[in-house]
Parts: structure tokens; sequence; C-alpha cells
């Protein structure tokens, strides 16, 4: 329904896409925000979606510029390779992760 608004206003297509992964920003930050109110408790998993995602839609907008400037563009994709290794890592060190281990080797 945001994409057909988003169409229907003419946007041209790039930013079209900033502002879906605008949207996509906001609710990864509610969901964060609801978490922690149920649970007491962030998740490292999904503070580094919101970074990432972030990082990805500067790197729509850097491409985009007419004056890009190519090592920034570069830069901010290493650091979203970077953010991915840090996610791969909070899930494979979650405390889940290590409990399901534990239960799995005492069977």
């Amino acid at each position: 329904m945001i994409f057909v608004g988003i169409i229907g206003t003419h946007y041209p297509f790039y930013k079209a896409i900033i502002l879906m992964l605008e949207f996509i920003v906001i609710i990864e930050v509610v969901k964060m925000i609801s978490e922690f109110i149920k649970k007491k408790r962030l998740r490292m998993r999904y503070v580094i979606d919101v970074f990432i995602i972030f990082l990805t839609r500067d790197v729509i907008i850097l491409t985009t510029h007419p004056n890009k400037d190519h090592k920034e563009i570069l830069f901010l994709l290493l650091v979203i390779f970077v953010f991915f290794l840090f996610r791969i890592l909070s899930v494979q060190f979650s405390p889940a992760h290590s409990k399901r281990k534990k239960a799995q080797t005492k069977f």
C-alpha cells in the first residue's frame, strides 16, 4: 500500500526506494522499542539491522547523487560488510543459540 502511494505521487524510482528504506528503518526501530518495553532487553541483532538498512539507504543516496564520491561509497560498503559480520556473530553467539547447543549436547 505504501509502495502504491509512493508510485502514485510520481517520485523518481530512486526516491521511492529511499523512502521505502526509511520506512523499514522506522519499522525496525519500533520493533526494537516494543521488544525492549516487553522483555526489558535489547537484541543486538535488531540494532545491527537498523544500522545496515540505514547505511544501505545512504549508499543508494550517494550513488544517485550527480557528484559521487566513490571513496565514500566504498567506505560505506565496507562498513556494511563489517556490520554483516557482526550480525552473523551476534546470531551465532546469542544466549538463545548457546542454550540450544547445551540442550542438544545433553542428549
